[in-house]
């Protein structure tokens, strides 16, 4: 292949990963949100400001542990070529626009990950899967949104017992200011996590094109750029999503909000340090259910949370279905 073509594909592949990336903050932006809209803390302007910018800084705080998983623990690096990677965001991206029509809050992340099973299985078989690496991260499915539903859980319990002398409106205020400091974190690690997925992709590809020497590494540039991606795709919003989210699960007080938004968040900061690629959708769920769960079972609509596991099961292998097409259908029309 001629060289300025290698390159022009390359540069179009990268603006393709920082488009999914830039859907991700559009798509899980009700995740960072959805808590400090509902209890009316924040108007949704400010509130998705807000996020963008805690979203951005995340690169400051956490290490590139979860860009290392994405680029070499999901399937075997030396596969991956520009089909590939371009498949994969094809599967991902159709996934997360679908599911946002539909105002139906899955996992940008799995869908990443079922993006590059499908097309790295289309290529090379399903020998092309790291098991160590997939395995943690399918346990992961599991694991996030029941450590987020227990941190709430507990959370709101000893809230609830250390408030039981204080008057509803105190109680109310001192939670309405405390959500500006959880809602923080939460977008915090909401960026920690989601933006190094695509930093994963890109640094890769980056690697299998040669242009990172022999040793898998993330260029600065591939971190500020995917940041500001994700950032730039909270700023726009997901107000389809917010309603489900922060609306639709359970009915949240401040208090609550605070107590999701500080369970979800300890659990993307332990995840992020871990460099497991949680989903942040599954994340916030969990903690929105733990809270409403607290107060009482039937608190919580399990006809929605229900709906949203169903959307959660589909998306590793309804994406890994549209990129081994997108792969299969690249590969005819290159021949």
């Amino acid at each position: 292949m001629d060289a300025s073509l290698a390159f022009s594909i390359l540069v179009g592949l990268i603006a393709v990963a920082l488009l999914f990336d830039f859907l991700n903050g559009l798509h899980d932006a009700a995740n960072s949100i959805a808590t400090i809209v509902s209890t009316r803390v924040l108007r949704p302007q400010y509130a998705v400001a807000w996020a963008a910018f805690f979203n951005f800084v995340a690169f400051a705080v956490f290490g590139l542990h979860v860009a290392e998983t994405i680029g070499t623990g999901i399937i075997h690096p030396e596969v991956i070529d520009s089909q590939v990677i371009f498949a994969a965001l094809v599967g991902a991206i159709m996934w997360n626009l679908i599911t946002w029509a539909l105002g139906m809050p899955s996992s940008s992340s799995h869908a990443l990950i079922g993006g590059l099973l499908g097309a790295g299985m289309a290529k090379a078989g399903i020998s092309v899967a790291v098991w160590d690496g997939l395995s943690k991260t399918l346990l992961a499915i599991v694991l996030s949104p029941l450590v987020g539903f227990l941190l709430a859980l507990v959370l709101t319990a000893i809230v609830s017992w250390a408030s039981v002398r204080s008057t509803p409106f105190a109680v109310d205020r001192a939670f309405r200011i405390l959500q500006f400091a959880s809602a923080s974190l939460y977008s915090l690690g909401h960026g920690g996590n989601d933006a190094q997925k695509t930093m994963g992709i890109i640094a890769v590809l980056l690697y299998s094109q040669g242009y990172l020497g022999t040793e898998f590494s993330v260029p600065f540039w591939v971190v500020l750029s995917c940041q500001a991606a994700m950032a730039l795709g909270t700023l726009m919003g997901g107000w389809r999503i917010v309603r489900t989210m922060g609306l639709r699960i359970t009915k949240l007080t401040p208090m609550q909000g605070f107590c999701a938004e500080t369970g979800g968040a300890a659990t993307l900061f332990m995840a992020t340090w871990l460099g497991v690629p949680v989903s942040t959708t599954h994340t916030i769920t969990g903690a929105i259910v733990g809270v409403g769960a607290a107060r009482r079972v039937s608190a919580v609509r399990w006809n929605v949370a229900s709906s949203i596991v169903v959307a959660w099961i589909f998306t590793i292998p309804a994406s890994a279905v549209v990129a081994a097409i997108a792969y299969f259908a690249v590969s005819f029309f290159i021949r």
